[in-house]
């Protein structure tokens, strides 16, 4: 599967699954690129800056988009936190 490709399926999962999620806590996320398989993610809203994001990127975003695209290898909080 190339990046593209890739990019594509986590973009189908970002919007009806994860997005929906986010959202009912006032926060977003969106995917910002892909390389080698590693998903790059932009927090928003509500997420960005929250004492939980790391465990949100980690434990939430990260795992599913594991579960439901297989070719990702690793997702990033591309996030500027500041």
């Amino acid at each position: 599967m190339t990046d593209q490709e890739i990019l594509e399926a986590v973009n189908v999962v970002m919007a009806e699954e994860i997005a929906p999620a986010l959202a009912s806590h006032g926060g977003g996320a969106t995917v910002t690129k892909v390389e080698s398989g590693v998903v790059f993610v932009e927090l928003e809203g509500g997420c960005k800056g929250c004492p939980g994001a790391r465990m949100t990127m980690k434990n939430g975003i990260e795992s599913m988009l594991k579960e439901r695209v297989p070719e990702v290898r690793e997702v990033i909080d591309d996030t500027d936190h500041m």
